[in-house]
């Protein structure tokens, strides 16, 4: 079993490159692609979602340089 598999790998690499391409090909027909209402829907959804961490991130910034900076520069 193990040495029919290493078998099939002894093809030319032209043959195993077409047969991926035309593996991919199958594979590609299969997916389902978004319509244009839901793939708008997605965008916005991303959209908020970034913004949303972005401010977030940005208020851990400035209070942890406020608590680490500013508080403990006061203490020495």
């Amino acid at each position: 079993m193990a040495t029919e598999a290493l078998a099939t790998t002894k093809r030319n690499w032209v043959l195993r490159a077409v047969d991926f391409l035309r593996e991919v090909r199958a594979e590609i027909r299969k997916v389902t692609w978004p319509t244009w209402d839901e793939l708008k829907k997605a965008t916005g959804v991303i959209i908020v979602f970034v913004a949303a961490l972005g401010l977030l991130i940005g208020f851990m910034d400035t209070t942890l340089q406020f608590v680490l900076v500013t508080s403990i520069a006061k203490l020495f």
